[in-house]
């Protein structure tokens, strides 16, 4: 008998698992089907084609990730190994992620414990996560006192916003004795640009929105930002390399780094293809029409995937608390360091690069 086109994949023959298993003959193993291969296929697509030296990724982070500790056990250990070159995250991650660099505890509690008690005992609660109500009032001092400062009195693109608030972030660190525990301050000494897709919808903004009310000349620009992350993507592009975007949750930061294409091609009209690999984490569903669940199948039809690169687009439909750790101790467990691109130092550079591949383009 001839033997079918598609009984040629691999043979499903796991190993037993044992106590010497490690994470990679886990994954490579024994994640066999279903969500558990997706995620075998997140974890390779992303140790083996996006961390290469010449490729750019750009990771979005939505949810309650940074409370939940994965800025220290994955995320800061990612962007000191070059694995990470540029960030789009929702501003609650940022925020809370700057507990953790002023010494302030998160603790783990339980879901079912009645709110109108904790909030009798003046615990704040995300889920199964327990903090002080006091964590809230001094983080909100922290960025209160740092953008009251003489630099922050101007317009600026987030980036540049966050590496400033990093910079006291990491000082803040310092003088407590603490290492590797904000995302912020790791950011600033890798220069990777850390922007927020919507500024004004998180502590950190209502804070600046405070300042406002006393007369702060600070303002955010997100044209700024827009122009920015285009001008990452292009750059990327006409250095002879490729584009990645690795997408935590969806959202609004999902949609910002994925725009990056349409920004350029369709607005700007800058011949483009799309990004080239696309990895997302996500527990949303397409046919609610909801841009988290929406298929790299249909990014394509925008123009934010380059079609040619389809087999190179895996999405996971788990909660990223589960996989984000297994995929970064994968890609430790599979790559050496990158050398660290700095791109918050090149952002002028790309931005010219930008500016002049738009004159030429003629479009107005």
């Amino acid at each position: 008998m001839t033997r079918s086109k598609f009984l040629e994949g691999q043979r499903i023959a796991p190993r037993p698992i044992t106590k010497e298993t490690s994470v990679v003959e886990l994954i490579e193993h024994d994640f066999q089907a279903y969500n558990a291969a997706r995620l075998r296929e997140a974890a390779q697509l992303f140790a083996e084609k996006m961390l290469a030296e010449e490729v750019t990724v750009g990771i979005t982070l939505t949810g309650a990730l940074t409370p939940a500790g994965l800025g220290i056990s994955a995320l800061i250990p990612l962007v000191e190994a070059g694995f990470i070159d540029w960030i789009i995250s929702t501003g609650a991650n940022l925020y809370h992620d700057t507990h953790f660099g002023l010494g302030l505890e998160m603790r783990r509690g339980n879901a079912q414990t009645s709110d109108v008690l904790l909030r009798e005992e003046g615990v704040v609660r995300i889920y199964d996560i327990f903090f002080d109500y006091e964590v809230l009032l001094s983080t909100d001092a922290f960025f209160r006192e740092v953008i009251g400062g003489p630099e922050f009195q101007r317009e600026m693109s987030t980036a540049e916003f966050h590496y400033l608030c990093g910079k006291y972030v990491a000082e803040r660190e310092r003088v407590l004795g603490l290492q590797n525990q904000s995302l912020l301050a790791a950011a600033y000494r890798h220069g990777v640009p850390v922007y927020t897709s919507s500024p004004g919808d998180s502590s950190i903004g209502m804070n600046v929105a405070a300042k406002e009310l006393q007369g702060s000349r600070l303002r955010l620009n997100p044209s700024a930002d827009v122009n920015e992350t285009a001008a990452i993507v292009l750059a990327a592009k006409r250095g002879g390399g490729k584009s990645a975007v690795f997408i935590c949750g969806g959202g609004s930061p999902k949609n910002f780094a994925l725009q990056t294409e349409p920004q350029i091609q369709e607005v700007l009209g800058i011949e483009e293809k799309g990004h080239d690999y696309f990895l997302q984490l996500t527990d949303a569903r397409p046919d609610s029409g909801g841009l988290s669940g929406a298929t790299p199948g249909e990014a394509v039809s925008w123009g934010k995937i380059d079609p040619d690169r389809l087999p190179d687009a895996v999405v996971c439909y788990v909660d990223t608390t589960v996989a984000l750790p297994l995929i970064t101790a994968y890609a430790f467990a599979k790559r050496p360091p990158r050398p660290l691109k700095r791109l918050y130092d090149q952002r002028e550079e790309m931005m010219n690069l930008l500016r002049s591949e738009y004159e030429r383009s003629g479009r107005r």
